[in-house]
């Protein structure tokens, strides 16, 4: 059975709608590669109290957690703190991270806020940020990443050789002109046929000047491509015989 993942995004400039969360999308398709499912994903604020509670509720659920956000400098990235409390251990300035940060800055540089970079859980192991210089760390099944996308997607790649592998997940997308309520029965039934895949079904609206098009992108995803592969087929089939135009993106 595949290894099971939540990703928790940390930050009030999420939830105000200032910045847009990225990360997510780049973490689902880097743990799709290795063949790990990402069952959850939530996005709490900078609340030591919320970030506890989600992390408890998600490291006991899942395999792994990973999150993004709140390691920087600034007094309310709280997730170091909020990662020990969550783990019941003490926090303190991990001498590899002091000594990579003395090494970035002039002499003198690294002040107060710069410092805090450094902090980390007792008993956490550091991600490299080759980006950034300033790590992230690893606590028990818990990744806690910086949340500049950049700087986040580095941090994954460092982390790559720590994780297992299994079967990636094969896709092929079909994009279908037609309403998805025309499609929703024919593709149930196609459904019911390939329950060993997950087949979803996407509305999509594009207007180019006078030309309006709508319809549904019908997704089929499995941990075998071969099923993948005869499932999209039997849809195909299943528009061809409903006359309505179809054809596979990418």
């Amino acid at each position: 059975m595949a290894k099971t993942a939540a990703v928790l995004v940390i930050g009030d400039e999420i939830l105000s709608g200032r910045t847009q969360d990225t990360n997510t999308g780049a973490i689902a398709r880097f743990l799709a590669a290795l063949g790990l499912d990402l069952r959850e994903a939530r996005v709490v604020g900078d609340t030591q109290d919320a970030i506890v509670a989600a992390l408890n509720a998600l490291r006991a659920r899942y395999d792994y957690v990973f999150t993004t956000g709140g390691i920087g400098p600034p007094h309310d990235d709280i997730t170091a703190d909020a990662g020990a409390a969550a783990f019941g251990v003490g926090i303190g300035y991990h001498p590899e991270a002091y000594a990579l940060l003395e090494a970035r800055y002039p002499p003198g540089a690294v002040n107060a806020p710069r410092q805090r970079m450094a902090r980390v859980p007792h008993g956490a192991a550091l991600i490299a940020s080759p980006v950034s210089v300033a790590p992230g760390f690893h606590i028990g099944n818990v990744y806690v990443m910086a949340g500049v996308p950049s700087v986040m997607r580095a941090m994954l790649e460092a982390i790559a050789p720590q994780l297992p592998r299994g079967p990636a997940t094969a896709s092929v997308t079909i994009e279908a002109l037609a309403p998805e309520g025309k499609l929703a029965l024919p593709l149930a039934g196609v459904q019911t046929l390939f329950s060993d895949t997950a087949i979803g079904s996407y509305p999509f609206y594009r207007e180019d000047g006078a030309d309006k098009t709508h319809g549904a992108q019908l997704v089929v995803r499995g941990r075998d491509p071969v099923r993948v592969e005869a499932a999209a087929q039997a849809i195909e089939d299943m528009l061809r015989q409903m006359a309505v135009a179809a054809q596979r993106v990418n």
